[in-house]
């Protein structure tokens, strides 16, 4: 026998159950979007790699990109992120758009990671974004989306949080510590590592990196100081927005909250599953203002986050807020009685298409029983026959599988009394 073919490491197979999770995730973050006014678009799956050499890291562009030689000889790769074509795309349309701009996308990318639990080679994101605007309160609405979607899949203000943090903020408390300019994204990292890290092990780091001890003792000051947003006027907006908003329990000010120093300038933000199943964030974003700058584009501010498929939908699972998958769309199944009344069903079941129904139509002549199990085990809710005496009156018998009722009613009546089943 030949060898089986294996998928490729950190890629996912989506059979039907994987793919109504897919699904589950799409449609609610289509409903969030939407419910704020957020319109949908995408990018190419393919890009340049000096798209992101432009915009990206070097480990991104080194390390993480599924990158290869197309056939003209052109550098590519697998979109890895898609700020870079963000970037690209507003920029070459940045005169026509209207202002403020608000986009969302839910769409495939590839990193090549080493695969674990929370974290695969290629994954869905949901991006969203609106541009055009510096307030706190654009931030406040951003955070907003994110709470709607939390909130829409069941995930309570006790079961998943949004820590909030400001970049000016901290800036504001390195300047008062004295931090060195060249030191602040070590210090940065430094902060991101902490719950990572035993606490003495921590404070060797610091010192390690260059601060003295009364910096390192200012900075974890700082870091347990979770009032230090009163001092920061647009976290004073902010939290006010968010309350007006409905969303105030969802967020909390965290000062430990570091995201890309040299991307994101205000406001930051990460959602945690707070049971603590996954130490990986939810969800991610903040305020940045320097999006356009590598691209050929005037300056223009911006605020969003991203959030993948993998992490949510494990915690999804885990706690058991999924809805009930269901393996077929059509709730109906036509029986197939003999060969003889192969077309009777065929034609009851293209009627019923065409008022609008979902039907499952059984592909040969079979004994009753092995069609009845075959509904029960694809979660059919009516099952129709149309037998020799049904045929010769018009008539279809229509079962109802969730209390085993079972009627003979005329051929027009069908429809009705399969919508009173599945209402």
């Amino acid at each position: 026998m030949a060898s089986k073919i294996q998928s490729v490491k950190g890629t996912r197979e989506f059979y039907p159950e994987q793919m109504a999770l897919r699904n589950f995730i799409y449609e609610k973050v289509r409903g969030a979007s939407q419910a704020f006014g957020y319109q949908e678009w995408d990018a190419p799956f393919i890009e340049s790699i000096d798209l992101y050499a432009a915009k990206s890291g070097e480990e991104l562009v080194k390390k993480q990109s599924f990158t290869f030689t197309d056939r003209s000889g052109d550098f590519v790769t697998l979109r890895p992120e898609l700020t870079p074509s963000l970037a690209r795309m507003i920029a070459a349309k940045q005169n026509e758009l209207i202002y403020p701009v608000r986009w969302w996308s839910f769409g495939p990318f590839w990193r090549y990671e080493s695969p674990q639990k929370g974290r695969s080679r290629e994954f869905f994101q949901w991006n969203i974004d609106m541009l055009g605007v510096s307030s706190p309160e654009a931030d406040a609405e951003l955070i907003a989306v994110a709470a709607t979607f939390l909130r829409s899949v069941r995930l309570s203000p006790e079961l998943a949080t949004i820590y909030v943090n400001n970049r000016r903020l901290m800036e504001s408390e390195f300047d008062v510590l004295s931090i060195p300019q060249e030191k602040r994204l070590d210090v940065s990292n430094l902060v991101d590592r902490r719950s990572k890290m035993e606490p003495a092990k921590w404070d060797a780091y610091a010192l390690e990196l260059g601060l003295n001890d009364a910096q390192l003792n200012g900075l974890k000051d700082i870091l347990g100081n979770f009032d230090l947003w009163k001092k920061s006027d647009e976290l004073v907006r902010l939290f006010a927005a968010l309350e007006a908003l409905g969303v105030k329990d969802y967020v909390k000010f965290d000062p430990n909250i570091m995201r890309g120093l040299l991307y994101y300038t205000g406001t930051v933000f990460e959602a945690f599953d707070t049971s603590g199943s996954l130490k990986r964030a939810i969800l991610g974003g903040g305020r940045y203002d320097n999006l356009l700058a590598d691209v050929g584009g005037q300056p223009l501010s911006g605020v969003g986050f991203a959030m993948g498929d993998v992490v949510i939908g494990i915690i999804l699972q885990e706690k058991g807020l999924l809805p009930e998958f269901i393996p077929s769309p059509a709730p109906i199944l036509v029986t197939v009685f003999d060969e003889s009344l192969m077309k009777e069903s065929l034609s009851l079941s293209a009627e019923l298409r065409s008022a609008g129904l979902n039907i499952l139509c059984f592909p040969e002549p079979a004994k009753l029983q092995k069609q009845f199990k075959f509904a029960d085990k694809m979660k059919v809710r009516v099952v129709l026959t149309v037998g020799p005496d049904e045929a010769a009156n018009a008539q279809v018998a229509v079962k109802n599988l969730i209390n085993g009722e079972q009627v003979t009613v005329k051929r027009e009546a069908v429809v009705d009394i399969i919508r009173k089943i599945i209402k």
